[in-house]
């Protein structure tokens, strides 16, 4: 079977390792160079931030992220030489209104993973000395961890493009399907010339909307924009990852640390903004003040694929029988990354599914026939 993946983002490439991995043909298109936009600029946590804040669809794919990013690691690395680097830092919150609901969620949803302890202000010194003395209690979630997630790109990358089954086609945006009845025959690149496959699997992220017309769907994905910074500090100087008010920090092994982040609806615009520069500062120094001791090495933004709830759409199209889609993760798309690629495999080659698939169907997006 020969698969067409249109986008090369973190959906793009893990659907395209499930896929290879069961024997498909691979092509895969970027309209820029792979492993950019949002999965390169994300910040890699592998959970949900303040997971019961959000529809439990997300949750379900969200919780194997981690066990399954490892045992990817453990089989790409001696290929690609490039290890992904799961820092298990475990994550404090601070955020007050949410320490019951917190403490009891792992139980109420059976995820151990997100088991956590209250910690009061000598206990949460003792886990992170950094911690600014206003803060006087914490959860901790000990078990959560972070990826690094341009080495995690650059891996997935490698190890595909060395695959004698894949084949890359970066810098060649698609434009249009070749339609005939319910099946695609082709897909239409920029300079003319016709892809053919025997499925088409869309993974476009925030560029998604583009085939609402040509597909008969309505695609409710929008690009939103989100800004980090970069500290650089000693090795292993911040313990933990750290949460307050939706800002974040995350600590890599190499002493780097991960500070956002914003949401803005700017449309394609992935300036970063100084005000909002000054925000995302202003709310990491409040948690841990001696970061300012420190340089900041770089500041970028990019585009998150929001769908209105977070839920991405995996699986077939309702108007096409070979045209499959895997979008729309807004957050969480490297945290859902591993769990929905492996269910959009499990429903192309008609396997058992490890989720129920009816949260996330495309025949949701049906649009109405007198609009289309």
């Amino acid at each position: 079977m020969h698969i067409a993946i249109i986008g090369a983002g973190i959906s793009g490439l893990l659907s395209a390792l499930e896929l290879v991995e069961q024997g498909c043909s691979i092509s895969i298109f970027d309209q820029q160079q792979a492993a950019q936009a949002a999965s390169w600029a994300g910040g890699g946590i592998l959970s949900p931030m303040y997971p019961w804040r959000y529809p439990q669809a997300v949750n379900d794919l969200a919780k194997f992220a981690k066990p399954q990013y490892l045992a990817w690691n453990e089989k790409l690395k001696p290929i690609t030489g490039i290890d992904f680097e799961i820092h298990e830092t475990g994550m404090l919150i601070f955020d007050e209104d949410d320490f019951e609901i917190g403490l009891n969620y792992a139980t109420q949803h059976n995820e151990p993973m997100q088991q956590c302890d209250y910690l009061n202000q000598e206990q949460l010194e003792q886990v992170n000395p950094h911690i600014a003395a206003k803060f006087k209690h914490a959860l901790y979630f000990s078990q959560l961890a972070n990826v690094r997630n341009p080495r995690l790109l650059q891996s997935l990358t490698q190890y595909l493009k060395q695959h004698p089954k894949v084949q890359f086609l970066e810098h060649c945006p698609i434009q249009q399907f070749q339609l005939q009845g319910d099946h695609a025959q082709a897909i239409q690149s920029e300079d003319g010339q016709l892809h053919h496959a025997d499925h088409f699997i869309v993974t476009t992220g925030a560029w998604s909307q583009q085939w609402a017309a040509q597909l008969g769907l309505s695609i409710p994905v929008q690009p939103v924009q989100g800004q980090m910074l970069l500290f650089k500090t000693p090795a292993q100087w911040l313990p933990t990852m750290c949460m307050n008010k939706v800002m974040y920090l995350i600590p890599r092994c190499d002493g780097h640390v991960l500070c956002g982040s914003s949401m803005r609806q700017v449309g394609f615009d992935t300036h970063p903004d100084p005000q909002i520069k000054q925000d995302i500062l202003s709310a990491c120094l409040e948690m841990v003040p001696e970061l300012a001791q420190f340089p900041i090495v770089k500041q970028w933004a990019g585009l998150r694929p929001a769908s209105p709830t977070g839920v991405p759409y995996i699986g077939q199209t309702p108007n096409f029988n070979n045209v499959w889609l895997n979008f729309g993760h807004f957050r969480n798309g490297l945290c859902m990354g591993t769990a929905s690629a492996q269910l959009l495999r499990q429903l192309m080659l008609g396997q058992e599914t490890l989720v129920n698939p009816a949260a996330y169907d495309p025949k949701q997006l049906q649009a109405d026939p007198i609009c289309a």
